[in-house]
C-alpha cells in the first residue's frame, strides 16, 4: 500500500471511531464511567495504618498496597469527630450543620432532605450498594437514600439486607448473621463486584471496626501474640479483618480487570476514643471505653475538634489516572468525596436540574486535578467545622480551635500535635481566623459558633490535652442500688425513692439530666405511662434501644412536652420497636416526683 493510501486508511479509521463514540447509545458510554468504591471505618485511629510505621504493631499490608497505588491524604479530615455527624457530611457532599445534623443526637429531618452520593450514581446509571454500618436512620429506609442493594450488617446481631452474603437478591427484611460482620459485609461486597463486573457501581463499604463492642473472633485475635493491652489486641484484630476485606475486594477487582477502572476512597469517621487514661477494661464488661486505637502524634480523641478527633486515615486510588506513591500535603475533607465523584463523570440532566442540592450546593472539591497534578494549589482557603460547643478553622497551617469561651491557635506545620498555643504571639492571626470562623458559622443552622456551653466531659478532655493539667481520676464505679428505684437509674442527678415516689434532682453542674433502665425486656411494640409532677417546663424526650442496636439510634426517639404545673400529669408516649426493647432513657428538663412510671405492651 502507498503512504498516501495508509494515510488514508488511517484517517477514516479515526473518523469512524469518533461516529461510534458520538452515536454511541447510554449503555455502552456508561462503560467509560468509573467504578467507585468508598471505605469508611469506625473510631479509627490516625496511627493505625502500617504504612505510616507510627505503631509497629500495626499490620495491614493490603491498606498499605492501596496507599503505594494512590495517595496518602497526609492531612485528611473527617466533617466531625463524632459517628452520625461525620457520616451525613460524607454522604451528602455538604457541611452537616447545614441541615441541623450536628451531633449524634440531632433529629435526622434534615438530612432525609437531602441528595446523597448513591442518588446521584443511581440517578447517572449505577448500581449503588451500602455495606456495614448506616447510622443515619432505620435500616429498611437505606434503599431511600439511593442504594439499591442493602447489606447492613454492624455486628453479630440481626440486621436488615436486601442481599445474601452472595450478591444474591432476597427481600428487604431482617437477617441472622451468617459470618462475623466485617468478613460477611467484604464477601458481600466482593459478590457484588462479581455480578456487577460490567459497571459502573458505586460500593459503600463502613466497616463497623474498631468501634466498640470490640468483638474480634479468635483466629484475627491470634494474629497478635504477645504482651499488650487487651483493647490494643482487639482493635488491632479488628482492622486487620478490616484489611483482609479490602485485599479481597481489590483482588475481585483485579480478577475483572477492573483495578485501573475503579476510583477508590479510604478514610476514617473520626479519631479514637481514647477515654483519656486508655483503660484495659475487659472487653464486654466494659462496651464504651477505649477502642484500643491510637491517634498517635496528634492530640486529643472522639469528641474533640483536636487534630486527634477529625485527622484521620485518608487514602485515595485510582491506578492508571492518579499517580501511584504520593504523600499529598495540602487538606483534604471527606466532603471532596461526593464533589469528586460528581467531577469525574457526567450526570444526567434530571440530576443537574434538581434545585435541592446540585452540585453547586456541595461543600467540597473535586481533588482529581490536584491529585493528577494539572493543579498545583491548595484545593481548599480553608476547612471549618462545628460540633456542639466547639468550633475549628484551618487555613494554610494556621488552625484556630474554640471550646466554650477558650480559645487556641496552633501553627500545624511545626506543631501537628498541639502543644503550643500561640494566639497570645499572633493576635491578629486569630483575630483574622475568628472573623473567617464566625462568618462560615453564620451560615449553619442554627448559626453560631457553639450550639451551647462545654459539657463537663469536654471541659476535662481539654484541661488535660490542650491545657496539660493532670488526668482527671477515675472515680471508682459504685453499683447502685436498683431494687429501690424500681430498676432506674439517674445520669446528670440523683433518683431516690422516698413515700413510695421516685424523686429525681439534677446536678447543679449537669447539661442534662435523664433516668434511665438498662434491664427491660419489653415485648414491642410497646408504650411508656408515665405520670410525674414537675415545676421545670420544657421539652422532653424518651429513648429506646432494641435487642440487636448497639446504641441509641437518632430515630429511637420520641419527644414530648412537659408542662411546669403542681398537678399530676400523665403522658402514654409510643416506643414503636420491631424487636424487644431492652435499653429505656427518659429526658427531662428539671427536677421530678415520678409516681408511675412503667413500659407496657400494645396489642399488635
Amino acid at each position: 500500500m502507498s503512504s498516501r493510501g495508509h494515510r488514508f486508511t488511517k484517517t477514516m479509521q479515526r473518523l469512524l471511531l469518533y461516529l461510534f463514540w458520538l452515536l454511541a447509545p447510554c449503555s455502552l458510554l456508561h462503560a467509560a464511567k468509573p467504578n467507585i468504591i468508598v471505605f469508611y471505618t469506625d473510631d479509627h485511629g490516625f496511627a493505625d495504618l502500617g504504612i505510616r510505621g507510627i505503631e509497629k504493631d500495626v499490620r495491614t499490608p493490603h491498606l498499605d498496597a492501596l496507599a503505594r497505588s494512590g495517595v496518602i491524604a497526609k492531612h485528611g479530615y473527617s466533617t466531625a469527630p463524632q459517628c452520625v455527624p461525620s457520616r451525613g457530611g460524607l454522604m451528602t457532599g455538604r457541611f452537616q450543620g447545614r441541615f441541623d445534623l450536628d451531633n449524634n443526637g440531632s433529629t435526622l429531618d434534615g438530612f432525609n432532605k437531602q441528595t446523597t452520593i448513591a442518588t446521584r450514581l443511581q440517578n447517572a446509571g449505577y448500581v449503588t450498594a451500602q455495606f456495614g454500618k448506616w447510622h443515619l436512620g432505620p435500616l429498611t429506609e437505606i434503599p431511600r437514600h439511593g442504594f439499591r442493594h442493602v447489606f447492613a450488617q454492624h455486628g453479630q446481631q440481626t440486621f436488615s439486607a436486601n442481599i445474601t452474603v452472595d450478591g444474591k437478591d432476597r427481600p428487604m427484611s431482617d437477617h441472622a448473621p451468617d459470618a462475623y460482620h466485617l468478613d460477611g459485609c467484604s464477601q458481600a461486597a466482593a459478590s457484588i463486584i462479581e455480578r456487577y463486573k460490567d459497571g459502573p457501581f458505586f460500593l459503600y463499604v463502613a466497616f463497623r471496626a474498631p468501634h466498640t463492642p470490640l468483638d474480634a473472633p479468635a483466629s484475627y485475635m491470634e494474629r497478635f501474640p504477645g504482651p499488650m493491652p487487651e483493647r490494643r489486641r482487639a482493635a488491632l484484630a479488628m482492622l486487620s479483618a478490616v484489611d483482609d476485606g479490602v485485599g479481597r475486594i481489590t483482588g475481585m477487582l483485579k480478577k475483572h480487570d477492573l483495578t485501573e477502572k475503579t476510583l477508590i476512597f479510604f478514610i476514617g469517621d473520626n479519631g479514637a476514643p481514647l477515654k483519656i487514661h486508655k483503660t484495659d477494661s475487659p472487653l464486654k464488661g466494659d462496651p464504651g471505653g477505649w477502642d484500643g486505637s491510637l491517634n498517635t502524634p496528634l492530640n486529643g480523641e472522639k469528641g474533640m475538634l483536636a487534630e486527634g478527633g477529625m485527622h484521620v486515615p485518608f487514602l485515595i486510588a485510582w491506578p492508571g489516572t492518579i499517580p501511584g506513591g504520593q504523600v499529598y500535603e495540602h487538606p483534604v475533607s471527606a466532603l471532596d468525596v461526593a464533589a469528586t465523584v460528581v467531577g469525574v463523570q457526567p450526570l444526567g440532566d434530571s440530576e443537574r436540574s434538581a434545585k435541592a442540592s446540585t452540585p453547586t450546593d456541595l461543600d467540597g472539591v473535586n481533588l482529581l486535578p490536584y491529585l493528577t497534578g494539572e493543579k498545583k494549589d491548595a484545593p481548599h482557603e480553608f476547612l471549618a467545622w462545628r460540633w456542639m460547643a466547639q468550633s475549628a478553622i484551618r487555613e494554610g497551617n494556621w488552625k484556630l480551635l474554640r471550646g466554650g469561651d477558650r480559645e487556641y491557635l496552633y501553627d500545624l506545620g511545626s506543631d501537628l500535635e498541639e502543644k503550643h498555643n500561640l494566639a497570645s504571639q499572633h493576635p491578629e492571626i486569630a483575630t483574622r481566623l475568628r472573623a473567617k470562623l464566625t462568618a462560615w458559622c453564620a451560615e449553619l443552622t442554627p448559626p453560631g459558633l457553639a450550639l451551647g456551653p462545654m459539657a463537663a466531659t469536654w471541659n476535662d478532655y481539654f484541661d488535660f490535652y490542650l491545657e496539660g493539667k493532670p488526668a482527671p481520676k477515675l472515680a471508682a464505679k459504685a453499683e447502685p442500688d436498683t431494687a429501690k428505684t424500681r430498676g432506674w437509674m439517674a445520669r446528670g442527678g440523683s433518683l431516690i425513692e422516698k413515700d413510695g415516689l421516685l424523686v429525681l434532682t439534677p446536678d447543679k453542674a449537669a447539661k442534662g439530666c435523664f433516668i434511665t433502665n438498662s434491664q427491660l425486656k419489653a415485648r414491642s411494640p410497646a408504650a411508656l405511662h408515665l405520670t410525674l409532677k414537675t415545676t421545670a417546663q420544657g421539652p422532653a424526650a424518651i429513648a429506646w434501644r432494641a435487642d440487636g442496636d448497639k446504641d441509641f439510634l437518632p430515630a429511637n426517639r420520641h419527644p414530648f412536652e412537659l408542662q411546669a404545673t403542681p398537678d399530676w400529669q400523665t403522658h402514654t408516649l409510643p416506643i414503636p420497636a420491631t424487636a424487644r426493647i431492652v435499653h429505656l432513657r427518659v429526658h427531662l428538663p428539671g427536677a421530678a416526683e415520678i409516681r408511675e412510671i412503667l413500659v407496657k405492651n400494645k396489642a399488635k
